[in-house]
């Protein structure tokens, strides 16, 4: 199988564990890597214990002071030639990212470079690091404030980005100066294996960066934050699971930051460019085939302007070519495995009944391969369940509304508040409307808002803390205040 997915993809990506800067084979067994356009194994990957687990956490604990006290240039140095080697295996990357996911291979192009982009980010914020000197308000002493680096931190990624969501993560650690074990999603390992084998090459120490594919992600990482040499957890995933982790990460009072799930509204107000926001529509909702945290999953259109967007919006979804990621031309690949895909297809099963007109779409192709149609439905009334579930597919449900107030009060009736879009002409009246919005992010007539240099994260139930921008390095740092009297 391994030789095959080389052929393909044009890189030898590893299948072991990598604890303390060695492959190892683990103390288990395998895990089947499947591709989901084909519903085959295409590789076997090591699958760790919680013994392997505290091995890397143990080995990402020895290498701690010495990677703490590099000098932070030298520590930027290495994550900017990461940079430059990722981008030089972009096209390999892609592929294999194709295999494993199933994304269009122009997704997974596109998240390549956002993926690397993170590395050269972060070299350049490893040397912004900055603490300060005051005096206290009553003279008696300086204030020295420093920022440290937190320690361990153990990174637990999802499948839907397995190499952003890794780099997010690791670049801003290792800037920081701390250590890391991380745990890849089990269906996309493979990018997580071949970007640390990237950050060997480009010279970062042995031990400080550890991967753990699993089929086993409860006691594995449970074992990791009982140890109290971990002192962060990074995670990114479902909000339920996110909970679960809160609840583990309280017995040690371990540092977390939580990427949860989503559920953002799309807002579409009668003096809108309805071309641009279909367009912004498009990018919102099928960026990576709508399996993003971040993907439109409601959509408010204002009544005068319902029908036109509808139908157009609808003329697109259509014309997109389904089918495995790597064929020529294909825009959407199949859903990453046969339970979001049954997910899917019940949650618009389910609309439909609740009074959504289906307008395109609606139906999987008769075909090998967790695919699903791009769908439409338009009248969706605001009671309909699909309207509170993260999707997580091709699917756009259109609600139709007249009164601000009355759209502001639908968006914010949810206990997500990840990211809002909205278009209208007006930019005054765009601004006093995300600012009522409940989310942590807004796109104002764009469908797109994320970036290596902004503050990524939520509200609400959406999530704790921020990854991207400076506020992601100081993510794994502590703050120290030394009071000293000169």
């Amino acid at each position: 199988m391994a030789a095959d997915l080389a052929s393909i993809t044009g890189i030898d990506a590893p299948t072991r564990l990598l604890i303390g800067g060695q492959w190892s084979p683990g103390r288990a067994g395998v895990l089947e890597v499947i591709d989901p356009a084909t519903e085959e194994p295409i590789a076997e990957v090591a699958d760790a214990t919680p013994d392997d687990a505290l091995d890397a956490v143990a080995a990402a604990h020895q290498a701690l002071a010495g990677w703490a006290a590099t000098p932070p240039r030298v520590r930027g140095e290495c994550l900017r030639r990461a940079y430059e080697l990722m981008i030089a295996d972009s096209e390999a990357l892609a592929r294999l990212m194709v295999m494993e996911n199933g994304k269009a291979l122009r997704d997974a192009r596109a998240e390549v470079t956002y993926a690397a982009e993170f590395f050269r980010w972060f070299a350049e914020e490893a040397v912004r690091i900055d603490g300060k000197v005051t005096i206290a308000p009553s003279g008696a002493n300086r204030m020295l404030v420093q920022h440290q680096p937190v320690g361990v931190a153990v990174l637990v990624t999802p499948w839907n980005f397995p190499a952003a969501m890794a780099t997010r993560k690791i670049g801003p650690a290792l800037a920081a100066g701390c250590t890391v074990v991380l745990k890849p999603a089990k269906e996309t390992p493979l990018s997580a294996l071949a970007v640390a084998r990237i950050l060997a090459e480009a010279g970062v120490p042995d031990g400080v960066v550890n991967v753990l594919p699993t089929t086993k992600p409860g006691p594995v990482v449970g074992a990791m934050l009982a140890d109290q040499r971990v002192r962060k957890l990074s995670f990114t995933g479902s909000t339920e699971v996110g909970r679960t982790l809160l609840r583990t990460a309280a017995d040690t009072v371990t540092n977390c930051s939580m990427e949860l799930g989503g559920n953002a509204p799309f807002l579409v107000f009668a003096d809108a460019d309805i071309d641009a926001a279909v367009d912004g529509a498009m990018i919102a909702k099928m960026r990576n085939g709508g399996e993003a945290c971040t993907a439109a999953n409601r959509f408010y259109v204002h009544d005068a302007v319902a029908q036109e967007f509808t139908q157009k919006l609808a003329a697109r979804m259509a014309a997109l070519r389904v089918g495995p990621g790597l064929e020529d031309g294909v825009d959407l690949g199949p859903l990453v495995n046969a339970d979001t895909k049954s997910k899917v297809a019940t949650l618009v099963a389910a609309a439909a009944r609740d009074g959504g007109r289906l307008v395109t779409g609606g139906l999987a192709p008769d075909r090998r391969g967790y695919f699903y149609a791009p769908t439409v439905l338009d009248e969706v009334p605001v009671t309909a369940g699909i309207l509170g579930e993260e999707i997580f597919g091709p699917v756009a449900p259109v609600v139709r509304f007249t009164d601000t107030d009355q759209v502001i009060a639908m968006a914010n009736g949810t206990e997500y508040g990840l990211v809002s879009y909205l278009y209208t002409a007006d930019l005054r009246h765009g601004l006093q409307v995300a600012e009522a919005l409940e989310s942590g992010m807004v796109g104002i007539n764009r469908g797109v808002v994320s970036d290596p240099a902004a503050p990524f994260g939520g509200v609400k139930q959406s999530g704790l803390g921020r990854e991207g921008g400076h506020e992601g390095l100081l993510e794994f740092t502590e703050t120290k205040y030394i009071a000293v009297d000169w």
